[in-house]
């Protein structure tokens, strides 16, 4: 009998705990909902760093991504009907341009907490856009020069755009995990 009680007074004590916890949560929402938020120069300087980092990460993954996987094996011949190891090489040049637009895109967004940074990245936008399309050309096996060439154009124009604001983008090849998982 007294296990039982002390098993339900430590459950009663954890079901209050939970319960003000959740109060205080519900609280502190509509308190911010209702405050006007303050902005102070250390925060807007830390976001602007953080957006200038995450975006030479984006960009450094997307350019080596595409170094790896595109541009490399295009070069050796690796996507010409006949060639060895072909499907392969297509399959991961397919999900290296899916990887690369998805990057490329979120440097774009990262671009946007850096005022010089967002100038310098703003007008590339068409041509990230344009390369929405060519991971399934090239996973089909339908990419050529001019679409190899897109992407290398594209990276090397995020990375003077970069290196401009401030941000050098170095290439940065991303892991098979992290290129399939996108």
């Amino acid at each position: 009998m007294p296990g039982s009680v002390s098993r339900g007074v430590v459950a009663l004590l954890l079901s209050c705990a939970l319960l003000l916890t959740t109060a205080a949560c519900n609280s502190d929402d509509t308190q911010s909902a209702n405050a006007t938020p303050t902005p102070s120069a250390s925060a807007s300087f830390e976001k602007q760093k953080l957006a200038k980092t995450r975006f030479v990460a984006n960009a450094g993954l997307a350019a080596g991504a595409t170094y790896q996987w595109i541009v490399k094996p295009y070069r050796a011949g690796k996507f010409k009907k006949g060639a060895d190891g072909r499907t392969l090489a297509l399959v991961k040049a397919g999900l290296a341009g899916a990887f690369t637009y998805n990057r490329l895109k979120a440097a774009v967004n990262n671009a946007k907490g850096d005022p010089l940074l967002s100038k310098a990245v703003a007008p590339l936008s068409a041509g990230i856009d344009s390369l929405k399309d060519l991971g399934t050309k090239l996973r089909k096996g339908e990419a050529g020069d001019a679409d190899v060439g897109a992407f290398e154009g594209v990276i090397n124009s995020v990375k003077e755009a970069g290196k401009s604001a401030g941000a050098n983008v170095v290439d940065k090849v991303p892991d098979a995990s992290q290129l399939s998982g996108g």
